[in-house]
């Protein structure tokens, strides 16, 4: 169970004013000072002592067990670990869920910047990465003391101290749960109206000819989301994370091979054209394709949440079944990853879509040749996994909001206080997506910044908790990733701004097209 302080009053803050204590604050204390020391006495020392050491030692692993399974009552009131009953198939189905999204669609459109080898070469190297510092992250998830992180925010801030621990890692984690929950709505509501199309026999040309305008549509999808998200915890959306799931995988599948059976359309090219552009606009793009490439694996700021939710003793530490279902979780994830991207770019090449991705590619060059029951199951496939996927990365939104409650009235929150606040919650992602729909165009330069989350700050946590031996291969190994993910974050950024402020964005308030 998860105990912040077990010498001090269970009392849970909130994550904003939260005051990391010292890690020696995190550690019972020693087990010798419990104890009397060994008589001097040659006699009784020689009687006594091997009786001693071992009751000593097992009255120390039952100190340890008991703080590791202390339990923090404000916890239980929070709806990431109100329930610890999770395992490696919950984890799994998170993961999946989480982990396979629409961001996946848009692979083969950083094949164009890349190229193949290129292509494959990123593709890889950051799925290997990020699956260390997934590792990484499992294994910080418990302390030597019993202290459970089930949030990254305060992991972070553990690691990094309370304000530095903030100022890097709230705004990343607050775009990667709430930004993803707007972009949802968005591609939900947008796929809703081309199922719609399709089910009607409207042409791709004919797509705003619809009974319903796009905010309408949003206003459906996020009406339907609002409903799913009243289940009361992290395990209590178990089923829906693998409904959402099969989904992910199910259209990433159709998708790429439907694309692939039907064939290229006339005037596919793979060749880069360098003469077209100027060497700096060259550059910009291929940094915005390394970001298309990490962001695509995104789920770290979710993996402690899950993790959370997991029992825990010392014989059955919670990383065990965690690190089982994310290793073959991620497995599949590859086997679907892989295949969209390189079948993807085989399929359609330099003419994939600059919006929407293979979704908007198979509709446009194949729309009239596909069956349409195909068409209309591949998007009823990503709503699918839209409203599942809004479920998990509103979770850690949840949480904060009811947080502030239970720490202020010392209580659980009632049932109306927690169904207001997730309506509110989706009411307010709502706006922002009526509001800002030239948001995801701002999607690089976010992502960017959130990049560390993902790449670089699990590297660093590992050295200031952990403390590896100085010039070991753990430690050259994780400053250098670590300072890599860093750089790689900088220049994103910079090729982000570097694209807007040379080719502009459209931007239109209020005006979802």
């Amino acid at each position: 169970m998860s105990n912040l302080n077990p010498n001090k009053e269970s009392r849970l803050p909130d994550p904003t004013m939260i005051s990391i204590p010292p890690p020696s604050q995190f550690h019972s204390p020693s087990p010798a000072n419990s104890f009397p020391m060994t008589p001097k006495s040659p006699f009784i020392a020689r009687v006594m002592t091997p009786l001693a050491s071992p009751m000593k030692k097992a009255m120390a692993n039952m100190q340890g067990y008991l703080e590791f399974t202390k339990l923090n009552p404000h916890d239980e009131w929070l709806p990431i670990t109100e329930s610890r009953n999770g395992n490696a198939f919950y984890a799994a189905f998170h993961t999946l869920s989480s982990g396979i999204g629409v961001q996946a669609l848009v692979l083969p459109l950083a094949f164009t910047a890349l190229g193949w080898v290129w292509g494959i070469m990123s593709l890889s190297v950051v799925f290997v990465w990020q699956m260390y510092t997934l590792w990484l992250l499992i294994q910080l998830h418990e302390s030597s003391s019993g202290t459970r992180y089930s949030r990254y925010l305060w992991l972070s801030m553990a690691a990094f101290g309370e304000k530095l621990g903030k100022l890097m890692t709230l705004l990343p984690t607050i775009y990667l749960s709430s930004g993803t929950c707007i972009t949802l709505i968005m591609i939900g509501g947008a796929t809703m109206k081309l199922l719609f199309n399709t089910i009607v026999g409207y042409t791709w040309e004919e797509n705003n000819e619809t009974p319903l305008s796009m905010i309408e549509w949003y206003l459906v999808f996020t009406c339907s989301a609002v409903v799913l998200t009243q289940l009361p915890n992290l395990n209590s959306i178990a089923g829906v994370s693998l409904i959402g799931a099969i989904a992910s995988v199910s259209y990433c599948t159709v998708i790429w091979v439907v694309s692939v059976v039907e064939g290229r359309p006339a005037g596919v090219s793979y060749d880069q054209k360098p003469e077209e552009v100027s060497e700096v606009a060259r550059v910009c793009d291929v940094l915005n394709a390394l970001g298309i490439v990490a962001f695509a694996f995104r789920g770290h700021n979710l993996v402690l949440e899950i993790q959370g939710t997991m029992p825990s003793n010392p014989k059955q530490p919670s990383r065990i079944p965690m690190w089982k279902g994310v290793k073959y979780s991620y497995l599949i994830i590859a086997m679907c990853l892989f295949p969209l991207a390189i079948g993807g770019y085989w399929a359609y090449g330099n003419l994939m879509p600059t919006t929407g991705g293979l979704l908007n590619a198979l509709y446009k060059y194949h729309g009239k040749s596909t069956s349409r029951t195909i068409l209309g199951l591949t998007s009823i496939l990503v709503i699918i996994n839209s409203l599942t996927s809004f479920q998990i990365y509103a979770m850690p939104v949840f949480d904060n909001l009811e947080l502030r409650y239970v720490t202020k009235m010392n209580g659980p929150c009632p049932w109306w206080v927690r169904a207001g606040s997730r309506v509110f919650f989706g009411a307010l992602a709502f706006f922002v997506a009526v509001a800002l729909p030239f948001l995801p165009s701002l999607a690089g330069l976010i992502g960017g910044i959130a990049l560390p989350v993902t790449l670089a700050y699990p590297c660093f946590m590992w050295i200031v908790i952990k403390k590896p031996n100085k010039f070991t291969n753990m430690w050259w190994l994780n400053w250098i990733l670590g300072c890599l993910g860093m750089i790689l974050s900088i220049l994103l950024v910079f090729g982000a701004i570097w694209t807007i402020v040379t080719r502009g964005i459209e931007v239109h308030f209020f005006n979802p097209k």
